[in-house]
């Protein structure tokens, strides 16, 4: 049996459960698999799924990489 992919409405009711959001700003579901989600404020742009391995991953490259730079100089 293949899994279905969740619906709108369930994006929906992810993202509007305060219990998927940390202090209000940091966005935790393990049952939603995107890597970008958008913020509380939808306006405000996109925010990472810290339940998703692959953008923890991605994060901590990024922040390595950032720290690198400024040690070089």
């Amino acid at each position: 049996m293949i899994p279905q992919k969740p619906s709108q409405e369930d994006y929906n009711n992810w993202h509007q459960d305060p219990n998927n959001w940390y202090l209000g700003m940091f966005y935790y579901n393990k049952a939603d698999k995107r890597m970008f989600v958008p913020k509380k404020l939808k306006w405000a742009g996109f925010t990472i799924n810290f339940a998703n391995s692959l953008a923890i991953l991605i994060t901590i490259a990024f922040l390595f990489f950032m720290y690198t730079l400024i040690r070089l100089k």
